[in-house]
């Protein structure tokens, strides 16, 4: 499939798409006028690039371990990935407690902020 389709398939956009093979995280064919052609396994890659995307992981570091999803049995491979995951889950779960912090802080201030606008709507004009 070209780039169009593949964009429309995932919801990445070309431009996204292009980053993504210059980084090395995808590979595509050519037609001889030069447009790239994708094969229809390029999907599912795709939806796990955003996904760890998602989770805040960098171009550098999903470089690193899609190699896991492309030899699966060398073992080399899997010890460097593992070691990769296991840092990256590490900082997802510190990024969550940092977040439940977060929310627990702006609970507070909404609590505050509604006791002062009571307040204010119940007093005097």
């Amino acid at each position: 499939m070209r780039i169009g389709e593949l964009s429309k398939r995932t919801g990445v956009s070309p431009r996204s798409l292009r980053y993504y093979e210059e980084q090395g995280l995808l590979t595509s064919s050519r037609s001889a006028a030069g447009q790239r052609h994708y094969s229809g396994a390029v999907v599912e890659r795709v939806s796990l690039i955003r996904q760890l995307f998602d989770a805040g992981m960098s171009s550098r570091v999903i470089a690193s371990v899609l190699p896991c999803a492309d030899v699966p049995g060398d073992l080399d491979v899997a010890e460097e990935t593992f070691a990769t995951m296991t840092r990256e889950r590490d900082r997802i779960d510190a990024d969550i407690a940092h977040l439940i912090e977060t929310r627990a802080a702006l609970d507070v201030l909404i609590k505050a902020n509604g006791r002062h606008r009571a307040e204010l709507s119940a007093a005097p004009a």
